[in-house]
């Protein structure tokens, strides 16, 4: 498959009619797909900078998946006094099933099933998502955009991929050797076509009227957006 363009080829997770057992066993290993990857790592970096000083966080998770972000930004919050209040909102009710099954019922997250539109007032200090806007359409894409600038009062992060041709070569091999479910070594790979280069977000900012964001590369083969307020 040629990297030149974007696909739009659409992955097996997002299939309808996917069991939710296969959904829980697939987004558990994506899940240690971001451990192995680092993915935590820009977004923990974001909040530092986005959150300073302050004592209390109200924040939402675009499209959670597993939850794992989530369970990592609790444990972030709990080592710095935080007093957070997180939710995370997916349209996919498998999801939901997913993440409450793998984390534990004492931590700071609600977990919850619709679309994010839905959430528009609720008074956010920070929205993220984390592999999720290569998911999208471009109109959605730009919606999606111009909630987060309109609702998060701190700051706002999209962490995606990099479409890059080591990384679309190598995560093959990666998958294989780390015995991941077939569906993860299709769809990751997928997803790496899927994804943007630096040179395709400024006009979808652009398109959403946002000015003041910063593209920027995070090892390995992350491709972030951030805007801070």
């Amino acid at each position: 498959m040629s990297l030149a363009v974007r696909t739009e080829a659409e992955e097996l997770m997002d299939a309808d009619d996917l069991p939710a057992d296969v959904y829980a066993a697939v987004v558990a290993d994506l899940a240690r797909v971001n451990t192995v990857t680092l993915a935590a790592r820009p977004t923990l970096a974001f909040l530092d900078r986005a959150v300073g000083q302050r004592s209390r966080l109200r924040l939402v998770d675009v499209g959670y998946g597993d939850g794992d972000m989530l369970r990592r930004i609790a444990r972030w919050a709990a080592r710095r006094g935080i007093v957070a209040e997180l939710v995370g909102i997916d349209l996919n009710p498998r999801s939901e099933a997913a993440a409450r099954a793998h984390s534990p019922r004492d931590l700071p997250i609600e977990w919850r099933t619709g679309d994010y539109a839905d959430l528009a007032g609720e008074g956010w200090d920070v929205v993220l998502s984390s592999l999720v806007a290569h998911h999208m359409t471009r109109p959605q894409l730009i919606a999606f955009l111009r909630f987060m600038e309109r609702e998060a009062a701190c700051g706002w992060l999209v962490n995606d991929l990099h479409r890059h041709g080591f990384a679309y070569r190598g995560f093959p091999l990666l998958a294989r050797l780390a015995r991941w479910h077939p569906i993860v070594r299709h769809d990751g790979t997928l997803s790496i076509a899927r994804s943007y280069r630096p040179a395709e977000w400024p006009p979808l900012l652009a398109a959403a009227g946002i000015t003041d964001a910063r593209v920027f590369r995070a090892f390995p083969f992350r491709l972030c957006v951030e805007r801070l307020r």
